[in-house]
C-alpha cells in the first residue's frame, strides 16, 4: 500500500496545476507505472479539454508497456460522454488492468458507474488509497455535489488589535475617488489576489461597496477574476461603481427587480429570511462552486453565524487603530470545532487558516 501512496501523492500534486482552471470540473492527477517506473502522467488543465488520464496516456511513448502497467488516478474514472469521451473506455481500450483510485466520484453521472465498467472489463480496481487526500483536493467539487452549496471561505484583514476597518474615514463626493484604507502589505493582497484566481466567486456587501470601490479583481495575481456577488438590497450602488463594469460577470443580490445587464444578473430574495442559506442556494443554481465572503463584518457575521462556511482565510497586519469596525470573531464554542489548518507569515503580517469541522 506505501507504493501504491507515493504515486497517489503524485497524482495529488500534479491535480493541483489545475486549481482554478478546471471548473466546473474537478481537479484530477493521473501517473501510469512500470516496473516501479513511473512512464507517463498528466493531469487535467481546463474544462473541455481531455482529461488527466488521457494526457497521461498519452505521453507514454511505447504503448506496447500499457498492458503491464497499473494507472494511478486521484478521482475515478469518468464513465460517461460530456465534453470528452469517457476515461473508462480509453483505460479499457488500452488493455490497461490495474487501476488504483484515490476517491470515488460523487458526481451522479458517475459516481461508482466508472470503477464497476472496469471490473466488468476485466480490470483489477484499487479504491481509496490516500481517499482524504483525495478528497480534500477536491473540496470544492465534493461540497457542490453532496451539500448542494458551494465551499465557503470567509476571508477578512484585520490589524493587530482586531479592527477591520477605521471609524474615522473620509466619505468622499464621487465613488471612483474612494481609496480603500490598507491593512496588510503587499504581499498579502498578492496572496488574496492568488486565493480569488483559485476560486469561482467573490462576495462582499453594500456599505464595503460604498466605502471602498473594490474590483473585486485579480490585479495582482495571474488567473480569470472570479464571479463577484454583491448584496445591494436596495440597488443603493451607484452605476458608476467599480463591481458593475463589464470586467466580470457579476450577480447582484437585492429585494428589488431590476433587468439583467451585458454581464450583470439581478437576484432578488427576501431578506428577513436566512440570508447566507439564500445566497448559498443562488451561487448553486448559477453552478459555482467555492465563493470567498470577504465583507463586511455584518456579512461574514451572518455565514459565521449560521454556521454556514467551511475555511477562514485570516490576514493580520501590522497596523493599529485602537477604534475602529471590529473584526468578526469565533465564539468559545465554535472554537471547539475549529482546527488550524495553516499559519504563515507574509513580511510582517499573519495568515492564518482555519477549517470548520462542525458543518
Amino acid at each position: 500500500m506505501k507504493v501504491h501512496e507515493k504515486y497517489m501523492q503524485r497524482c495529488i500534486d500534479l491535480a493541483k496545476n489545475g486549481l482554478g482552471t478546471t471548473y466546473p470540473n474537478p481537479l484530477v492527477g493521473s501517473v501510469l507505472v512500470h516496473n516501479d517506473q513511473i512512464i507517463g502522467e498528466g493531469w487535467h488543465y481546463k474544462a473541455g479539454e481531455p482529461h488527466a488520464e488521457v494526457h497521461a496516456i498519452n505521453s507514454v511513448k511505447n504503448k506496447a508497456l500499457l498492458k503491464d502497467a497499473t494507472i494511478y488516478v486521484s478521482l475515478e474514472p469518468c464513465s460517461h460522454f460530456g465534453k470528452t469521451p469517457p476515461c473508462s473506455n480509453l483505460i479499457i481500450k488500452n488493455g490497461i488492468k490495474t487501476i488504483v483510485v484515490g476517491s470515488i466520484d460523487p458526481n451522479p453521472q458517475v459516481a461508482g458507474r466508472g470503477i464497476k465498467k472496469l471490473k466488468n472489463a476485466g480490470g483489477t480496481v484499487i479504491t481509496d488509497v490516500l481517499r482524504d487526500e483525495c478528497n480534500a483536493l477536491n473540496k470544492r467539487f465534493f461540497t457542490f455535489h453532496t451539500k448542494k452549496r458551494p465551499f465557503i471561505i470567509l476571508k477578512w484583514a484585520q490589524t493587530k488589535d482586531g479592527f477591520i476597518a477605521p471609524t474615522y474615514k473620509q466619505a468622499v463626493e464621487k465613488i471612483t475617488d474612494k481609496q480603500p484604507v490598507w491593512i496588510t502589505n503587499t504581499y498579502s493582497r498578492q496572496r488574496s489576489h492568488k486565493l480569488r484566481a483559485q476560486e469561482q466567486a467573490i462576495l462582499v456587501g453594500t456599505n464595503t461597496v460604498l466605502k471602498d470601490n473594490p474590483s473585486l479583481t485579480c490585479r495582482d495575481w495571474h488567473g480569470k477574476s472570479p464571479t463577484r456577488i454583491i448584496i445591494d438590497k436596495k440597488l443603493k450602488i451607484p452605476s458608476e461603481a467599480s463591481v458593475l463594469n463589464d470586467e466580470t460577470p457579476t450577480i447582484i443580490i437585492t429585494e428589488e427587480t431590476k433587468q439583467h445587464g451585458l454581464n450583470t444578473q439581478y437576484e432578488s430574495i427576501k431578506f428577513k429570511k436566512n440570508l447566507p442559506k439564500q445566497i448559498c442556494e443562488i451561487l448553486y443554481n448559477h453552478g459555482l462552486q467555492s465563493v470567498i465572503i470577504e465583507g463586511g463584518a455584518a456579512t461574514l457575521n451572518s455565514f459565521i453565524e449560521t454556521n454556514l462556511w467551511d475555511e477562514a482565510n485570516i490576514f493580520t497586519g501590522n497596523a493599529i487603530f485602537e477604534t475602529g469596525i471590529k473584526a468578526p470573531f469565533f465564539s468559545e464554542e465554535t472554537m471547539k470545532h475549529i482546527d488550524l489548518l495553516s499559519e504563515e507569515k507574509l513580511d510582517k503580517d499573519i495568515l492564518q487558516i482555519f477549517k470548520n469541522n462542525s458543518n
